[in-house]
């Protein structure tokens, strides 16, 4: 059971690292090309499709397959397993506070601010939310990555 449970970290948190890299990397970049106005009605757009479904799926299973396989008891497991799994933890649970604490509130900001185009325009609402969200995502992504990392390796020990 602690085996299927690893299995399951690792793939979790694979695609969920998988994700924020692209975003990071191909997403990101792509939409610093787009006018102020397509990039903040796009955002807007994939705020609202991403954390739906799958992506919550995901989300929590990032979490909840590290915690299970650490509470599941193994006789044999080495200390260097254990504080590889336990790193790789961490690591997706601060991955999660900065979404919580930083992406979230940026993107909730994004939302409101479309209900009053006249006091909100584009140019300054691009301006308040893209940098500040970028550097958000991309220390959410190191911890994503740095997590999955580790998760692998507690797997491979």
């Amino acid at each position: 059971m602690a085996s299927v449970l690893l299995a399951l970290a690792v793939v979790f948190t694979g695609l969920y690292a998988g994700m924020m890299l692209i975003f990071l990397t191909g997403i990101m970049p792509a939409m610093a090309r787009l006018t102020d106005g397509q990039f903040v009605t796009a955002m807007r757009r994939l705020n609202e499709e991403v954390p739906r479904g799958l992506f919550l799926l995901v989300f929590l299973a990032e979490v909840a397959f590290p915690v299970a396989a650490l509470a599941v008891p193994v006789d044999d497991r080495s200390d260097t397993h254990l504080w590889l799994l336990v790193a790789g933890l961490i690591c997706v649970v601060l991955n999660h506070l900065v979404t919580v604490a930083g992406n979230i509130p940026l993107n909730n900001a994004l939302a409101s601010s479309e209900a009053s185009p006249e006091t909100h325009p584009d140019t300054a609402v691009r301006a308040a939310f893209e940098s500040r969200w970028n550097r958000f995502h991309a220390v959410r992504t190191v911890f994503a990555v740095a997590g999955f990392a580790l998760i692998v390796s507690a797997s491979l020990s």
